[in-house]
């Protein structure tokens, strides 16, 4: 009988965390990233109720990668980073493509608008200083 701790005579099949790491080392990826990826397959592992990844497919990607947006908010590029850890996982590890994300709601990312004055408003402040501090912010 075959599973998913032993192979063929008892031989023991690497653990996912170990053939992740194996994975990543033969594609000489940083240790830090080693670790960033294994931790966003473990919580996706979690979130699933300790389902192995072998068994979801791109509903269970897309019902995570929605809840890192959703419900704990986290930034577009930490959505990236969970999203890339889970592709390389299916890719390389698995040796499968996930399939269509195609209805993953995205983080947003941050509108920031420049902070910045017209140049009425700079005639306005430059007006109302005199002597070293107009040099100085018309500088």
């Amino acid at each position: 009988m075959t599973d998913r701790v032993t192979g063929r005579g008892g031989a023991r099949t690497p653990r996912l965390e170990e053939q992740m790491h194996a994975a990543m080392r033969a594609r000489h990826y940083s240790r830090r990233t080693e670790k960033t990826y294994w931790m966003w397959v473990k919580r996706f592992i979690y979130f699933h109720g300790v389902t192995h990844p072998t068994d979801m497919g791109e509903l269970e990607i897309n019902e995570f990668l929605t809840h890192l947006a959703v419900a704990e908010k986290v930034s577009a590029s930490t959505q990236t980073q969970a999203l890339s850890a889970l592709l390389f996982l299916y890719r390389n590890v698995i040796g499968r493509e996930p399939g269509d994300l195609g209805e993953v709601v995205r983080a947003r990312k941050p509108h920031r608008l420049p902070v910045v004055m017209t140049r009425d408003e700079v005639r306005t402040v430059l007006a109302r200083l005199e002597g070293d501090r107009w040099l100085l912010v018309s500088l």
